[in-house]
């Protein structure tokens, strides 16, 4: 790990992004103050899974949330090294707490929503950006921008994962049973070198992929 002149660090660290599927039709149709309530409620079943598993928030903007797990840092080091572990078991968390909440807004409000998850582990720069008096701490890097995709091509109820994650679960005997779903390769837009994927899939991914889940 690095430190920078300007206060950035470089580390590694398993970036996940998480985002709210059809948060636009919901903001057209309910009083601002109503979504307000709901993004309280949605935001609170992830808040509590990332820190569950010992992750960082380090951003959220409308319907979506970006938090690290594994920074080596004095408040996480015992996290240190296991970060995409604790960021696939946050993400799956999510998804399974959610589907309570979005059943009950789709019984009491006609709504048809869920979530999806996107992972990514590597190199991130770790600082302070913003304007003067308004910075915040962030993530920055390939890691982060890969990980946004993944969340933005998961379906609802659906985590993506890198072959960078599946690399570090597969040797953890916690999660051997979970069902894994290996992906076509994944080329991110704008990005060079396409990705080999994962996902602990949705109902309807198990459905059209049959005995390809393992």
């Amino acid at each position: 790990m690095n430190n920078m002149n300007s206060g950035t660090t470089i580390t590694s660290a398993a970036v996940l992004f998480a985002d709210l599927r059809g948060y636009t039709a919901i903001a057209e149709r309910l009083p601002a103050q109503h979504v307000m309530i709901l993004l309280e409620e949605f935001y609170g079943v992830l808040a509590t899974s990332i820190q569950t598993h010992w992750g960082q928030i380090y951003h959220i903007a409308g319907d979506g949330i970006m938090a690290g797990f594994g920074l080596k840092s004095a408040v996480l080091k015992h996290a240190a090294n296991e970060g995409a572990v604790h960021a696939l078991a946050a993400g799956r968390e999510m998804v399974q707490n959610f589907a309570s909440v979005a059943s009950r807004w789709r019984t009491e409000l006609s709504i048809d929503t869920g979530i999806g998850v996107g992972i990514h582990e590597g190199e991130v720069a770790s600082g302070f950006l913003g304007p003067s008096g308004q910075q915040t701490t962030t993530l920055i890097g390939d890691t982060v921008n890969v990980a946004a995709r993944l969340c933005n091509r998961a379906r609802a109820g659906e985590v993506l994962f890198s072959s960078a994650i599946a690399v570090r679960v597969e040797a953890k005997s916690t999660v051997d049973a979970l069902p894994f779903l290996k992906l076509p390769r994944f080329a991110p837009r704008g990005r060079r070198n396409s990705l080999d994927i994962w996902c602990v899939p949705a109902l309807e991914r198990i459905a059209l992929a049959g005995i390809g889940v393992q």
